[in-house]
C-alpha cells in the first residue's frame, strides 16, 4: 500500500493523463451505430495504466491475485472443509470474545490485501457452516454447488431486476421459472402473475396486499379510510409473518383471527367457519384466509381443499403459505400433501427451503394476471418510459414494492438446469426417506418420544428423556425438568460444534427437539449419528 504522499501522486497522475476517445462522426444515428458497432471495443477508451487503490473497479494487475486467493479460501475453508463431516459445524465463541478476535471496528486508513485475506479466513472460521451435513437447525441447509456458482455469478454481475434494458437475461429467466412453478402448482397453463421476493415473509405480505386490492381496489388511492374493518384468518400455528405483515399493512394484529389446529397441527375448518361468521356478525369485512402447507415447527399441512370450499362460499381470497412444504409439489409421491393448492389465489413457495437453493430464493405465485401491477404500480417515468425501443411488457419493476431487486432467480434456474425436474424430484424423495428413517429409528428407542408419531413433512419433533427422568411420574414437576433438557443438550452441542438442532416449546408441550431434513446428501449412517450424539450429550442429565 503506497504511503499518503505516493497516493496523492497516483491521483494527480490520473488527473494529468486524461482518457482518450476515438473519433466519432455524429452526422446521423445510423452512421454512429455503424461506426461504433464495427470498431473493436479496445478503441472506445484508452484508460491510464495507473489506478488509485480506492477505485471501485477491478484492475487485473492489482486485484486478480487477491480475488483468486479469496476464492481459494472460500473453496477450501467454506465449501469443502466447511461441509466435511470430519469438521465442526461451528466454532462457538461468546460475543465478547468474538468481538476481540474479529476486530469489527473500522478505521480511517485502508487495509492491505494480506490483512483482508486474514480477515476473510476469520469470517469463515467463526461463522456457522450452514452447508454442513449436521446443520439441521433451520428450514434451510445444504450448500448446492450449482446454486453456489450461480450465486457467485449473480454477485459478479450485480444486476437489479426491474427493466429489460438493465437486466435482460434475468427478466426473461424469471418469466420462464415463475410460469413453470405456476404450472406445477396447478394454475391452468401456468398463467397468472408472480415475483421473486426477498424472503417468504415479504411474499406473504404481497399476498395480503393483492387480496386487499382484489377485495376493494379503491384501497390503492384512498387507503384504509375507504374501507370497513378488514379481517383475515390463519391458523394458530401459521408463520408469524402473517401477523407481522398485517400490522405493517395497517390491518392490525387484532384483525388476524387465529384458527385452532388439531392434534396434528392442521387448521380446524369448523372453527374457521365459526370465526368467519363471527366477523360478519361484528360488521367487519373478512377478505382472506391464509392456509399453511408445511408449518414451521411440526410441518403440518392444512386441509386445502376444505378451506378452498369455505373461501368460495364466503368469497374470500385463499392464500397458501407453502414456503416450506412447496418443494413437495415436484414429487409425484408427495405432492398429494398439497392437494387443493391449485384452487388458491396465491401461493408462497421458497426454493431455498426444501429444494435447497442458496439463501434467499422466495417466490409469490398468483392465479390473477396483472394483479401485482394493478395493486402496486406508480408508473415512475424515469424508469418505465413507454416509448422504449422494445416491448415494455418486459419491464416488470413497477409491479413490486422495491426498486432495486436481486436476481435470485439465477441460482434456482441454474440448479434446475443442472438436475432437471427429475433430479429435483429425486432430491425431495430422498429427504422424505431420510426423515422417515430417522423417525423409525427413535420411535421405539428407549429415551426418545415422538411429538407427532407420523410426521407429514420432513420435520421430526421429539423429546430426549434422560435416564434420570424415565421412571418419574409425568406430572408438572416432570414436565418442568424435561423442559430444561433440550436447552442443555443444545448448549453442549453448540460449544462442541458437533451439530446444530433447534428446540422449542409449543402449546402444552415442554421443550422438544426439531430436526429438519432437507439435505439429500445425508444417509442412514448420519441418522444414527444424530441419535447417538444426542444420547451422548444428554445421558448424564
Amino acid at each position: 500500500m503506497p504511503a499518503r504522499g505516493e497516493q496523492d501522486d497516483v491521483v494527480q497522475d490520473i488527473i494529468e493523463e486524461p482518457a482518450t476517445y476515438g473519433d466519432a462522426i455524429l452526422s446521423s444515428d445510423d452512421e454512429v451505430y455503424t461506426k461504433f458497432s464495427e470498431r473493436p471495443l479496445t478503441q472506445f477508451y484508452q484508460p491510464s495504466q495507473k489506478r488509485a487503490s480506492f477505485e471501485s473497479l477491478p484492475n487485473r494487475e492489482r486485484h486478480e491475485e487477491f480475488i483468486r486467493k479469496s476464492v481459494e479460501i472460500l473453496l477450501k475453508d467454506a465449501v469443502f472443509e466447511g461441509t466435511s463431516r470430519n469438521n465442526r459445524v461451528l466454532q462457538w465463541t461468546c460475543p465478547e470474545e468474538l468481538s476481540r478476535l474479529m476486530e469489527f471496528g473500522l478505521k480511517n486508513g485502508p487495509s492491505t490485501h494480506e490483512e483482508l485475506l486474514e480477515i476473510l479466513k476469520k469470517v469463515v472460521n467463526y461463522s456457522v457452516k450452514t452447508g454442513h451435513p449436521y446443520f439441521v437447525n433451520q428450514l434451510f441447509s445444504s450448500l448446492d454447488p450449482y446454486g453456489l456458482v450461480a450465486q457467485w455469478a449473480t454477485d459478479a454481475l450485480n444486476p437489479s431486476v426491474y427493466t429489460y434494458e438493465v437486466s435482460p437475461v434475468f427478466i426473461l429467466m424469471e418469466e420462464v421459472v415463475l410460469k413453470e412453478m405456476r404450472s406445477i402448482v396447478g394454475f391452468e397453463a401456468g398463467r397468472g402473475d408472480g415475483i421473486f421476493c426477498p424472503g417468504g415473509s415479504i411474499a406473504n405480505g404481497y399476498a395480503i396486499s393483492c387480496a386487499r386490492y382484489k377485495f376493494q381496489p379503491d384501497i390503492k388511492r384512498k387507503g384504509l379510510h375507504s374501507l370497513p374493518r378488514l379481517v383475515l384468518f390463519t391458523s394458530e400455528d401459521a408463520h408469524y409473518s402473517i401477523k407481522k405483515l398485517s400490522s405493517f399493512l395497517g390491518i392490525g394484529t387484532d384483525n388476524v383471527y387465529l384458527i385452532r389446529t388439531d392434534d396434528r397441527g392442521r387448521m380446524d375448518v369448523t372453527h374457521l367457519i365459526g370465526q368467519i361468521e363471527r366477523s360478519l356478525s361484528e360488521g367487519a369485512a373478512p377478505f382472506m384466509v391464509s392456509a399453511t402447507a408445511g408449518t414451521t415447527v411440526i410441518g403440518a399441512f392444512d386441509p386445502l381443499n376444505e378451506i378452498a370450499s369455505v373461501c368460495e362460499k364466503y368469497k374470500l381470497w385463499l392464500h397458501v403459505d407453502a414456503a416450506w412444504g412447496g418443494g413437495a409439489l415436484v414429487s409425484g409421491k408427495h405432492k398429494s400433501l398439497l392437494k387443493g393448492i391449485e384452487r388458491a389465489d396465491s401461493v408462497t413457495w421458497n426454493p431455498h427451503k426444501l429444494l435447497t437453493a442458496p439463501q434467499q430464493c422466495s417466490t409469490l405465485l398468483l392465479r390473477h394476471e396483472g394483479i401485482l401491477a394493478a395493486a402496486h404500480s406508480t408508473n415512475a417515468a424515469y424508469l418505465f418510459q413507454k416509448d422504449k425501443s422494445y416491448d415494455t411488457k418486459f419491464d416488470t419493476g413497477d409491479k413490486h414494492i422495491q426498486c432495486g431487486r436481486r436476481a435470485d432467480v439465477l441460482k434456482f434456474w441454474f440448479m434446475w438446469k443442472a438436475k432437471g425436474t427429475s433430479g429435483l424430484e429425486k432430491h425431495i424423495n430422498k429427504v422424505f426417506e431420510n426423515a422417515a428413517y430417522f423417525a423409525d429409528s427413535i420411535r421405539n428407542r428407549e429415551g426418545f418420544e415422538m411429538v407427532i408419531d407420523q410426521p407429514e413433512c420432513t420435520n421430526v419433533c421429539f423429546w430426549y428423556i434422560p435416564e434420570s427422568l424415565r421412571s418419574c411420574k409425568q406430572d408438572s414437576d416432570y414436565k418442568e425438568r424435561l423442559h430444561k433438557v433440550a436447552p442443555k443438550i443444545k448448549e453442549r452441542m453448540m460449544k462442541e460444534g458437533s451439530m446444530m438442532v433447534t428446540y422449542q416449546a409449543q402449546k402444552q408441550h415442554p421443550n422438544f427437539f426439531r430436526i429438519v431434513f432437507q439435505n439429500s446428501g445425508l444417509d442412514k449412517a448420519d441418522m444414527i449419528h444424530f441419535v447417538e450424539e444426542i444420547e451422548r450429550l444428554g445421558k448424564d442429565l
